[in-house]
């Protein structure tokens, strides 16, 4: 299903500031064009659904509920603040134009009164009348089925059902014990429904320690829950010390763990011994850490705080066999305010002299960081030690979501293919009660501040860390992630409305909207990524410092990134390796066939060099095939750092950058690949006759030129 279709359903005419000024856009299905008028080089439109700005050569196209703020500066000029990082300024022709179009805005640019209200009703409406998308809609979104069927698949998949250690509680069905939990929940076989209503009252929420995912070698378990209240009195609960010593005791007897610990004991006591260092003795074998880790996203000091709201964390001495480590990452204040100065930063015109300073002090990549090495805790104590995980934060639905679902991502190749990622998204976002309401502010009256945070958009930031880090290990591309940022605040789809499953089951959300993942599916080829392969590593490890991590540019500095002529259309996403305007007709499509060939031949190489883990190898590769194939004198994008000629910058195909001479303006006196234009002026003939070859030694530098 495409994003722009043409009008079947009109409100009646937009108010035109001045004449001969027409809609500059399609409209979508129920989206009514409600102003037109002009600015300064540029065409402005407002409607129910967005704010649409044409300019000559660019377009800005802007969801109403992306929009966070608008005020008007120098009398003539409005910004508009975005949720996700976007500042745009808009210059009028007079102050009572500019106060217009603020008043107009402002008017529009607020959380609803009514749910109903958002885009996603009326956009639904009038696109159930086409039987295509109707077919497609009930086919992904279809009410409460969807939700059982991926359950019960992801527990089949992850081998839950081969053995009696674990089984589906429906405690929870019609949200009777925890309004912001799934109906159904994995739990061990032998703990009751009547222990779990105990536990309920224990945490926080009524967020239970849940099972969430299963290690299919290993057998050990992830598993999520609100905080302990224990407050100061220091309250425990036998049920759920008793739950979470039966995590650890059904890992145990998980067939898989039971073959490790047999394969263990075998190498204790019946393998033959080995000579070391001239010593007789038995070789030592891998023992499993038994230890259930309590992963705490707080610090200590914060939760010691928390004990004073009635919160805290577990006690050692309660919860034997168990041990707890704190991971100090931030509370949804402090994101909230490094996010604002992030934004500050990308807003500024022109860029800073202190760039690099100024990022830093923002904090936004040490967040980052601190978050991939929480998860990568998760993955280390599951895949390589062995032992079952439990974490939490304080209610359990903003850093409890991002660390337990990025380990899963990083655990679980099956959830870095497209299917595989909406599963994610939908059980660990969706289904355990994420706040999106709240945190992106377009919950019904909304106007609390303090609520909002960019949570999930910090996640998705680590998403794309890792995919560019492992470029080959993902199905799906970069711009599948943007759009996902932009659709997360537009409400353009029902996905992300409401702040739990049981209020979306309420305001029926799931009949009345479309599913953004109805865009984003597997059928649609722009945001698969060519690089992908599917057996690429099982695991993934990332650098998690803040020196390998990168400021996510596609999404807070839209405008340094290619860009392509449409878009809303959803037909072509990412940067071509060629500039269309230079590509003769039919020769770019010729070369991404050829592309895609390239790197279906080059993926055994990737497997067993294991370029997966240095991707500017493999991108080296594939790239200097490509600029291989051209014969034409082509300017290429500067994504990679050859083949360039050294006069002009620019980089060439292999046959139009195949002349060498001498730079002697950039001290370059060996001869140097350059293309065929600065040839023909830097060409040997060309050198200045008035400085002979002897004085031209003389003129180089003392130490080594460089290259």
């Amino acid at each position: 299903m495409g994003e722009e279709e043409q009008p079947t359903l009109e409100a009646g005419s937009p108010v035109v500031d001045e004449e001969h000024v027409q809609v500059p856009f399609p409209v979508l299905q129920g989206e009514c064009v409600e102003h037109v008028g002009r600015v300064e080089g540029a065409v402005i439109a407002l409607s129910s659904y967005r704010l649409h700005i044409k300019l000559k050569d660019n377009v800005i196209n802007v969801p109403l509920q992306l929009i966070e703020s608008v005020e008007c500066r120098d009398l003539v000029q409005l910004h508009l603040t975005c949720k996700d990082c976007k500042v745009i300024r808009c210059h009028f022709r007079s102050s009572e134009q500019a106060q217009d179009w603020l008043r107009r805005l402002n008017s529009v640019v607020r959380p609803p009164a009514r749910l109903d209200e958002l885009f996603a009703f009326a956009f639904h409406s009038c696109s159930a009348t086409l039987p295509a998308e109707r077919d497609l809609h009930e086919e992904i979104c279809h009410a409460g089925e969807h939700v059982r069927g991926r359950f019960k698949g992801e527990v089949q998949r992850m081998g839950f059902s081969n053995h009696s250690a674990w089984r589906i509680s429906d405690i929870n069905n019609n949200f009777r014990l925890c309004a912001t939990y799934p109906e159904q929940l994995l739990v061990p076989s032998w703990v009751t429904d009547k222990e779990l209503e105990n536990v309920a009252s224990f945490r926080s929420w009524k967020r239970i320690p849940a099972v969430v995912y299963r290690h299919q070698s290993t057998g050990a378990v992830i598993g999520r829950c609100g905080q302990p209240e224990v407050s100061w009195w220091g309250w425990r609960n036998a049920d759920d010390e008793h739950l979470v010593q039966s995590i650890t005791k059904a890992c145990t007897m998980d067939p898989a763990g039971f073959s490790f610990l047999f394969l263990t004991f075998y190498c204790l006591y019946c393998t033959d011994p080995v000579i070391t260092n001239g010593n007789e003795e038995a070789e030592p074998p891998m023992t499993p850490s038994q230890k259930l880790l309590i992963l705490d996203a707080r610090s200590y000091a914060a939760a010691v705080a928390n004990r004073a709201k009635g919160g805290g964390c577990e006690c050692p001495e309660y919860y034997p066999n168990c041990e707890v480590m704190f991971m100090g990452m931030a509370n949804i204040h402090s994101i909230r305010r490094s996010f604002q100065c992030l934004r500050a930063l990308c807003a500024q015109v022109p860029d800073p002299a202190n760039w690099l300073s100024a990022l830093e002090g923002t904090k936004w990549l040490q967040h980052l960081s601190l978050l991939l090495k929480a998860s990568l805790l998760v993955v280390n104590a599951v895949d390589r030690d062995r032992r079952p995980v439990l974490v939490h934060c304080s209610d359990g639905w903003d850093r409890t979501p991002q660390i337990v679902a990025l380990a899963k991502l990083q655990l679980d190749p099956y959830y870095r293919t497209m299917e595989g990622f909406q599963v994610l998204v939908e059980m660990e976002w969706l289904d355990f009660g994420h706040k999106f309401a709240d945190r992106c502010g377009h919950g019904e009256n909304a106007e609390d501040v303090n609520e909002r945070c960019p949570v999930f958009l910090q996640w998705l930031d680590c998403v794309h860390q890792l995919q560019r880090q492992f470029p080959c290990s993902f199905e799906f591309n970069e711009a599948f992630l943007v759009k996902l940022v932009q659709h997360t605040y537009s409400c353009l789809f029902g996905t992300f409305l409401c702040n739990s499953g049981k209020e979306r089951e309420e305001r029926g959300v799931l009949e009345n909207t479309c599913s953004v993942w109805s865009l984003l599916q597997p059928a649609n080829r722009a945001f698969h990524n060519i690089l992908y392969s599917p057996h690429s590593e099982t695991v993934l490890h990332p650098v998690c410092h803040v020196r390998n991590l990168m400021l996510w540019s596609a999404v807070y500095l839209p405008n340094s990134a290619p860009s392509t002529p449409c878009e809303e259309s959803g037909a072509s996403y990412g940067s071509p390796l060629v500039s269309p305007e230079d590509t003769p007709p039919g020769r770019h499509k010729v070369i991404q066939k050829q592309c895609v060939r390239l790197v279906e031949e080059n993926m055994p190489r990737c497997q067993n060099e294991n370029y997966d883990s240095k991707p500017w190898l493999f991108h080296q590769i594939l790239i200097s095939e490509l600029l291989k194939l051209y014969e034409c004198e082509l300017v290429f994008f500067h994504l990679f750092p050859f083949p360039l000629c050294r006069n002009c910058g620019n980089m060439f195909c292999a046959s139009c950058c195949d002349q060498k001479a001498v730079v002697a303006s950039q001290q370059l006196y060996e001869h140097n690949r350059m293309c065929q234009a600065c040839y023909g002026h830097l060409r040997p003939s060309a050198v200045p006759s008035a400085l002979p070859p002897a004085d031209l030694e003389l003129e180089k530098p003392i130490t080594a030129s460089s290259n």
